[in-house]
C-alpha cells in the first residue's frame, strides 16, 4: 500500500492541454512549421521540453522559444479545467492519511494561480514546480520528506514520469488523462496504467481491504430572514442539498465546517448548533459507493452573497417549506425534517 503519492499536475490533475497546444503552436508558427493536431501533439510531445523543441527547433535558444510560449498560453482563452475525479482522489487522500506532493515542470506563477484557483493548495504537503527535468530532483524529494521508496510511487501521465519515478527507484503509476497517448506510455511499461484518477482510487481502496467511514460535516443555514440555503451539485446526482464535507487530519467539526461552508459558497457562518448525526452507506444518489458519517449543524450566515466553487451548479435561499418541496438527497430531506421539528428552523 502506498503512503505517499507524488503527482504530476498537467494532464495528471488539471486538463491545460487545450491552452498548451494553442501555445505550442504559435511557437511554432513563428518559425514556419506546420501546426500539430491534438492527436500528432500527444504523440510527439515529451519532457523535458528542451529535448522536444531540439529536434523541431534546433538552433533556436530555450529562452527565444519561451519568450513565444509564454504570452501565447497566458493569452489562450481555451479554459483549464479540474480533471474529473482528481478532487476527490485528493479529498481521499487526505481522508486516507497519505502523504501527497507535486512534481511539475509548469511555470511557477501559473501553477500556483491554478492551485489557488482550484483550491487544491490544502491538499499538498509540498510543491516543486519549473522543473525542468523531474529527474534531477526526484531523490531529493524523497531525501528531505523522508519517503521510503518502497511506499511512494509517481502518479504522471507522460513517458518522463515514469522514466523519473524509476530513477527515484519508486513505483510509476501512468494515466491516460494527458499529454502522451496510451501507446507512446506503454514503451516505457509503467508499474499501473489507469485510465483515470477513479480507477486508481478504486484500485487503492481494495489493496487497502476497503475504506472506513469518512466523517463529514454540513450545514443547515439560515440567512436570519427565514430563508436556508439549497445548493445543487451533481455529486448527488444533481439533488439538492447542503454545503459540506470531509473533516481533515487535526481539525475540529466546527472549524471543518466553517472551511467547508466557505469553500463551497464564499459564505461566514456564526452560531453554529449540532443538530444530528446521520449514517450514510452506499446511497444510490450519491456518485460512487461510499460510507459516510454524516454530522449535521445549523448556522447563519453573515451575508446572502454566495460564490459557489466548482462543487456545486446552483443555489437557492428558500423557505424550509419550499424546500422540502426540492428533489432533496435523503440525508438533506431528514435534516431538514428533523430540524422543522425540534424547532430549530421555523417552517
Amino acid at each position: 500500500m502506498f503512503r505517499n503519492l507524488i503527482f504530476d499536475w498537467s494532464g495528471t490533475l488539471v486538463d491545460d492541454l487545450g491552452p498548451v497546444i494553442e501555445a505550442t503552436n504559435a511557437v511554432l508558427g513563428n518559425y514556419q512549421i506546420p501546426a500539430l493536431d491534438r492527436e500528432g501533439f500527444r504523440r510527439c510531445f515529451r519532457l523535458p521540453y528542451r529535448e522536444f523543441y531540439a529536434e523541431l527547433l534546433p538552433s533556436v535558444p530555450l529562452e527565444e522559444l519561451e519568450s513565444h510560449f509564454r504570452p501565447a498560453f497566458d493569452a489562450s482563452v481555451v479554459p483549464v479545467t479540474v480533471l474529473p475525479h482528481a478532487r476527490e482522489k485528493l479529498e481521499w487522500c487526505s481522508a486516507s492519511g497519505i502523504r501527497v506532493f507535486v512534481l511539475t515542470s509548469m511555470d511557477t506563477g501559473a501553477f500556483e494561480r491554478q492551485m489557488d484557483e482550484f483550491g487544491f493548495r490544502k491538499h499538498f504537503e509540498a510543491t516543486y514546480s519549473g522543473v525542468l527535468d523531474k529527474r534531477e530532483i526526484i531523490h531529493q524529494i524523497l531525501e528531505t520528506h523522508q519517503l521510503n521508496p518502497l511506499e511512494t510511487a509517481f502518479v504522471g501521465d507522460m513517458t518522463h514520469d515514469v522514466e523519473t519515478a524509476r530513477h527515484g527507484g519508486i513505483a510509476s503509476i501512468a494515466v491516460l488523462t494527458g499529454y502522451n497517448h496510451a501507446e507512446v506510455l506503454a514503451v516505457v511499461r509503467p508499474d499501473l496504467t489507469v485510465p483515470d484518477l477513479g480507477v486508481l482510487r478504486e484500485l487503492l481502496d481494495r489493496r487497502r481491504g476497503g475504506a472506513r467511514p469518512i466523517v463529514t460535516v454540513g450545514a443547515l443555514i439560515d440567512d436570519g430572514g427565514g430563508r436556508v440555503l439549497m445548493i445543487r451539485t451533481h455529486k448527488w446526482g444533481n439533488r439538492w442539498g447542503i454545503p459540506g464535507g470531509k473533516i481533515e487530519r487535526g481539525e475540529s467539526a466546527t472549524d471543518a465546517l466553517r472551511r467547508e461552508v466557505r469553500e463551497e459558497t464564499g459564505l461566514e457562518v456564526t452560531n453554529v448548533e449540532f443538530t444530528l448525526v446521520q449514517d450514510c452507506i452506499d446511497s444510490p444518489e450519491f456518485h460512487r459507493p461510499e460510507h459516510f458519517l454524516l454530522l449535521n449543524y445549523t448556522a447563519n450566515a453573515t451575508t446572502t452573497d454566495v460564490r459557489l466553487n466548482d462543487e456545486a451548479q446552483e443555489f437557492r435561499w428558500m423557505s424550509p417549506a419550499a424546500a422540502l418541496e426540492l428533489p432533496l438527497n435523503q440525508p438533506t430531506r431528514f435534516l431538514l425534517t428533523e430540524a422543522i421539528r425540534l424547532g430549530t428552523i421555523a417552517r
